[in-house]
């Protein structure tokens, strides 16, 4: 059996969804774009991918604003990924970039498995502090 001051499960596959994700973001990004790296381009990509990272640093000390966030992030990205299959579906032309794709791979299968959990009482006990204080 554990100790009491190890770490939970459900932390440790939370914060380590939201540190994969934010690799894949800044990778993929980076990889998506034309043959130059602007200056602008590499400060955008790793401030979306500083997010990621944001997310699970705050999941990492179990602040209770942090699982609200994730649990809007991985709904937010189910539905829009839900709706680019639906206009796929009606044959509407669409493009996606290489890095959008990988992406989903990746994100759209974790968040509906992660979404049910962050939703669970067992996830409101673990990420219960609140952001600022004890």
């Amino acid at each position: 059996m554990p100790a009491p001051t190890d770490t939970p499960r459900g932390v440790w596959i939370t914060t380590g969804f939201f540190i994969v994700s934010g690799i894949l973001e800044i990778a993929t990004s980076l990889a998506d774009g034309p043959g130059s790296l602007s200056f602008m381009r590499v400060w955008e990509v790793l401030g979306r991918g500083l997010l990621h990272f944001v997310i699970a640093a705050g999941l990492w000390r179990r602040v209770a604003l942090c699982r609200s966030i994730a649990i809007i992030y991985c709904v937010a990205t189910v539905l829009t990924y839900v709706v680019a299959l639906g206009l796929a579906f009606t044959q509407t032309q669409l493009r996606f970039p290489p890095s959008v794709v990988i992406q989903s791979l990746f994100q759209v299968p974790s968040c509906v498995l992660l979404t049910p959990y962050l939703w669970s009482p067992r996830a409101a006990e673990l990420f219960g502090r609140p952001l600022f204080g004890k």
